[in-house]
């Protein structure tokens, strides 16, 4: 992967009766698939706060591109504080030049990832020095303010640095971080890690307990754990695992 790109993914969704669950997550990602009649959607997913479940729904291939938290405002044009929680067509943000971009993916199946991360890093190239620097300090910030992305994920080695700790280090304000990253990545930096970090207990729930969980995860005890999840996810760690989910809706992106 590069730079800017942290994951490419690709999947088709089957018209089974298993709820996709749609964890909270703090990156953007572009997402494009072809439609029955052939036509290409290009799609940018905002970080999003909640887990969403989603029905089960048949649908053509889609790829995503999965941004690194931090670079989405430079590669996109826009503060990622105004996609959180939305899905939002490209164009809507480039215009023409999406739907170039978008007709060009459909003309190429297999190379959608490719084209999407091209197009991505000549917007880039067009950024000033100061968007790219910034970019690079709020990508150096989210490393620092993460649990999930530091593996071996433990109390000792994978604990995340505190905000003021994390200002101090890039040499800026704690309101200068939170201005900057609220931008780039959508969210400020607390809430940030709050999310991450609940998506580090997912990546381990089950294996082992949830009071250990919650303190390799950096939470006072257990019932912050408890807490922070059914926040983000909409029911209690322990709900979640039993597969007793919150009723499913039809992803609005893909019902046009």
């Amino acid at each position: 992967m590069s730079v800017l790109v942290e994951e490419v993914g690709e999947s088709a969704v089957d018209d089974t009766d298993t709820v996709h669950v749609r964890e909270p997550d703090p990156a953007t990602v572009l997402a494009f698939r072809t439609t029955e009649e052939g036509r290409g959607d290009l799609m940018v997913l905002g970080p999003r706060t909640r887990a969403s479940y989603l029905a089960p729904k048949a649908l053509s291939r889609c790829v995503t591109v999965r941004l690194r938290p931090g670079w989405a405002r430079a590669a996109l044009g826009v503060p990622v504080s105004e996609l959180v929680d939305r899905i939002v067509p490209l164009r809507e943000l480039w215009g023409a030049e999406a739907d170039l971009l978008a007709a060009r993916m459909t003309e190429r199946p297999g190379d959608e990832a490719a084209l999407i991360e091209g197009a991505l890093l000549g917007r880039l190239a067009a950024c000033s020095p100061a968007d790219l620097s910034h970019a690079g300090l709020l990508h150096a910030a989210v490393d620092r303010l993460s649990v999930s992305r530091r593996p071996p994920y433990t109390a000792k080695n994978g604990m995340a640095a505190r905000v003021p700790d994390v200002a101090r280090d890039l040499g800026i304000s704690e309101r200068h971080l939170r201005t900057l990253f609220t931008g780039a990545v959508g969210v400020p930096p607390k809430h940030f890690a709050r999310i991450d970090r609940v998506r580090g207990v997912l990546a381990r729930a089950g294996t082992g307990g949830w009071a250990a969980l919650a303190a390799d995860a950096g939470y006072y005890d257990q019932s912050h754990l408890t807490a922070d999840f059914r926040s983000v996810m909409g029911v209690s760690p322990g709900a979640f695992l039993a597969g007793d989910l919150p009723a499913a809706t039809t992803c609005s992106a893909w019902t046009r």
